[in-house]
């Protein structure tokens, strides 16, 4: 049990205390190692409680979850740390370390993103109104799309319906001016009267004066009514666009994703969101490198000594254990071997008696029936 903070921060470095009594040359060394160890933790346990918090806004579930998660890293960090040994050259070491260093900057990287997130908070925070700016204009955009070929298709309608209109229209008024200059005499025939030919003009007018009357009788009520359709899908786009969601727009998806924006658009903020990574990354390979590229030191000879113990006595159990088992199959081979030589030998003795009483049964039964021996080859 740690008593001092000494003795705590040897027990983050996951080293064996009775070994390292005899060597407290190396506690100063281990002691940095622990630090370390702990303050990743306690890094990892404010990065994931931010975290947390974006996601549930809860202050309490944030931090229970940070300490799980900051004594999960501070637990296999230990591991890391414990487990790597010195043995062998530093190509060896470096081979054993490799798996461990990569884990490290996994680690790392994880831990490293929130609190960056909460470093760049208030840009974030900018940077999130603009984006949230740009997702609104976007559902507007898709609502107003959705009724837009509706909207052209009446208008359309609508401007030619008041072509054909304004076209009756022209029409009717170039007659009705030819009628006039026709009475005034400045145009037609020149004669200041109302003969045939302004009556004649005077009738094409007339009918096309009753034209545009029954043009606009049908007109009319067309275009009211699609001005009217046009005024209500407006109205409903409205309403629809401020019945719109427009809550909250800060999650941690978001907050990443406005970071990654941000790095694209400043050199500033993606060269210090680098920086960031690369210190989480050194801090959490720090014991890792301290254990490589130092040489071994008295602990390690001490500690490979006291596990060569229990290697040499596993050795010689493992071996003996396996000789006992080896001379039994041996023995077992040998007399099974035996057995099965005697058991032919004496299945052929076997077979021979048999053959020897056929042999002298054929024969008294041949000298009983002609009283003499066959003679056998």
């Amino acid at each position: 049990m740690a008593r001092t903070p000494k003795d705590f921060f040897l027990f983050c470095a996951g080293i064996d205390r009775s070994i390292l009594d005899q060597c407290p040359s190396d506690e100063n060394k281990y002691i940095g190692i622990g630090a370390t160890v702990f303050f990743t933790g306690v890094l990892a346990f404010c990065s994931a409680s931010y975290a947390l918090f974006t996601v549930f806004d809860t202050y309490w579930g944030a931090l229970l979850f940070g300490l799980v998660w900051g004594a999960m890293i501070f637990n296999l960090d230990r591991y890391i740390v414990s487990s790597m040994k010195s043995r062998g050259s530093r190509w060896q070491n470096f081979s054993i370390a490799l798996p461990r260093l990569l884990l490290a900057v996994l680690l790392a990287l994880v831990i490293s993103k929130p609190l960056e997130l909460k470093i760049f908070e208030k840009e974030i925070n900018a940077e999130l109104l603009v984006m949230e700016q740009e997702v609104f204009k976007t559902q507007e955009d898709q609502i107003k799309l959705r009724y837009a070929p509706d909207l052209r298709n009446w208008q359309a309608e609508i401007a030619t319906l008041k072509s054909e209109i304004e076209t009756k229209e022209r029409t009717r008024d170039d007659l009705a001016l030819l009628a006039l200059q026709e009475a005034d005499g400045t145009g037609g025939s020149g004669n200041n009267n109302l003969g045939p030919s302004y009556r004649a003009k005077k009738k094409k007018a007339d009918a096309a004066q009753q034209e545009l009357t029954a043009l606009l009788a049908n007109h009319r009520p067309l275009i009211a009514e699609k001005e009217a359709q046009i005024q209500r899908t407006q109205t409903q786009v409205r309403d629809e666009i401020a019945a719109l969601q427009r809550g909250s727009y800060g999650g941690l998806a978001a907050r990443m994703e406005a970071l990654d924006r941000l790095c694209r658009e400043s050199q500033a903020i993606y060269f210090a969101s680098i920086f960031i990574t690369l210190l989480f990354i050194a801090i959490e390979t720090a014991p890792i490198f301290v254990k490589l590229i130092s040489s071994r030191s008295p602990y390690d000879y001490l500690l490979y000594r006291h596990e060569q113990v229990y290697e040499l006595e596993s050795l010689e159990d493992t071996t003996l254990r396996h000789n006992t088992v080896s001379n039994k199959l041996e023995r077992a081979r040998e007399v099974g071997q035996h057995e099965t030589r005697a058991q032919v030998q004496l299945s052929k003795a076997t077979i021979d008696e048999r053959a020897r009483r056929e042999l002298e049964k054929l024969k008294r039964e041949n000298w009983s029936t002609t009283g003499r021996f066959l003679h056998w080859d």
